[in-house]
């Protein structure tokens, strides 16, 4: 296997990933809806791709009228990033695409955010991903008319219940970025046990009314029908331990791991124990710098 690290580069070596993208919608009278996960993936884990899986569900059970999904993608963070056990760019980049090529015929991976030189919050990367889908590629072909008759793809981003709880924590997120998030795209809340949905969205309700607009219709709370708690902080601690962790990942991921030799140590400056994921700030966050 090619050495990673080859396979990031800055801008110049940058090019969206398009072939997996639906270019056509197979109903005209839909809104073609992109989903776009942002994190750490360190490692990548079944319960990422899942999360896709989920929010596809509930568009179809509860959204169809409204929306055609088309795509699907995977931001994950840059080195800049700060956080314990965290895995080099190019690393974490590699093994989230072959866990794609591996149990997908949908989903991406969007590098752009990885190879910033500077740390780029979610706002940001959602930007990004709808100026290359609906202004570089024009947008999502509507069948049946003209082939040059395209709508805009909606790009919402998809996270965790943890994920929702660190927007409602003041200081945490900013506010020109929530509203930007919340107001202008949107997000699909996986629901995960110990986490509070309806704690959440009460200040974030009141925050939006305060400025005069409406973000809980943009919140979707995917409820999860089987619980999946597999973590990526639990996977670096039973690989640490020398424990299995078979069927809880993409075998091709695994395989990637133990060519690597990732995450067999002790982070640096954890003293032992590495840090729970919601020690750092959120992803996307104004504090994770």
């Amino acid at each position: 296997m090619a050495s990673p690290i080859a396979t990031l580069g800055g801008d110049q070596a940058y090019s969206f990933p398009a072939a997996r993208l639906q270019q056509t919608l197979n109903d005209p009278s839909k809104t073609p809806l992109v989903v776009v996960a942002c994190g750490s993936f360190s490692p990548i884990t079944h319960m990422h791709l899942r999360m896709f899986e989920m929010a596809v569900d509930h568009v179809k059970q509860n959204m169809s009228d409204v929306y055609e999904v088309v795509g699907g993608y995977m931001s994950p963070v840059s080195d800049r990033y700060n956080k314990a056990g965290l895995a080099s760019a190019a690393h974490r980049v590699r093994m989230c695409e072959l866990a794609c090529e591996q149990t997908s015929d949908w989903l991406m991976v969007d590098h752009w955010e990885a190879v910033q030189t500077e740390y780029q919050p979610t706002a940001v990367v959602l930007d990004h991903i709808a100026h290359e889908i609906n202004t570089v590629l024009g947008g999502i072909s509507v069948s049946g008319l003209t082939p040059d008759e395209k709508k805009p793809a909606c790009v919402m981003l998809l996270g965790g219940s943890d994920l929702l709880q660190t927007m409602s924590q003041p200081g945490v997120w900013s506010m020109p970025d929530l509203d930007h998030i919340l107001g202008n795209y949107g997000i699909f809340v996986i629901e995960r046990s110990g986490s509070s949905v309806a704690d959440a969205l009460a200040p974030l309700r009141e925050w939006s009314e305060e400025i005069g607009k409406e973000w809980v219709g943009n919140i979707h709370i995917v409820r999860q029908l089987i619980a999946n708690d597999i973590s990526s902080t639990r996977i670096r601690q039973f690989l640490r331990w020398g424990m299995s962790v078979h069927y809880l990942l993409p075998s091709v991921v695994i395989e990637y791991l133990r060519e690597h030799g990732l995450y067999r140590e002790e982070p640096p400056n954890t003293k032992g124990k590495e840090k729970a994921d919601s020690a750092a700030p959120a992803v996307g966050a104004a504090g994770a710098t």
